[in-house]
């Protein structure tokens, strides 16, 4: 099980996403998106909004169940891809839906920081496991 105070994997890296506030019921953070995140056509891959949302929602939903010896895995990711972008800064906000025993609900929108606009929105259901002994 990787240490979850070390760097993020260059997957995570990529997607230009970066948390600035992460806890069990919300998380907030930012992505700056460029050419790298673009399609053929030029705009922002809805991959990269897909992905996101699972980075974000997966993050929260693993810190609401740190204390309880488990981790949380991405079961179902539905994103919705709003508007197109060519690029620029967007926020990134999560939040917690539901939190049951073994599962979780969480909903992420990411919105353009200059215009104020919703790119995409998805939510994340998450499946709690116990951490592997040892």
């Amino acid at each position: 099980m990787k240490n979850p105070t070390a760097p993020p994997s260059s997957f995570i890296r990529a997607s230009g996403f970066v948390a600035d506030e992460v806890s069990g019921t919300r998380v907030r953070g930012h992505a700056d998106f460029g050419p790298e995140h673009h399609t053929d056509q030029g705009v922002v891959h809805g991959g990269v909004y897909a992905t996101i949302v699972e980075i974000a929602g997966g993050a929260g939903a693993n810190a609401a169940v740190a204390d309880r010896g488990q981790f949380a895995v991405g079961v179902h990711n539905a994103t919705d891809f709003l508007r197109a972008s060519t690029g620029g800064r967007a926020v990134v906000e999560a939040e917690a839906l539901h939190q049951g025993r073994t599962q979780q609900l969480w909903q992420v929108v990411i919105t353009d920081e200059t215009s104020g606009k919703v790119l995409a929105r998805g939510q994340l259901r998450g499946q709690n496991l116990d951490l592997p002994a040892g």
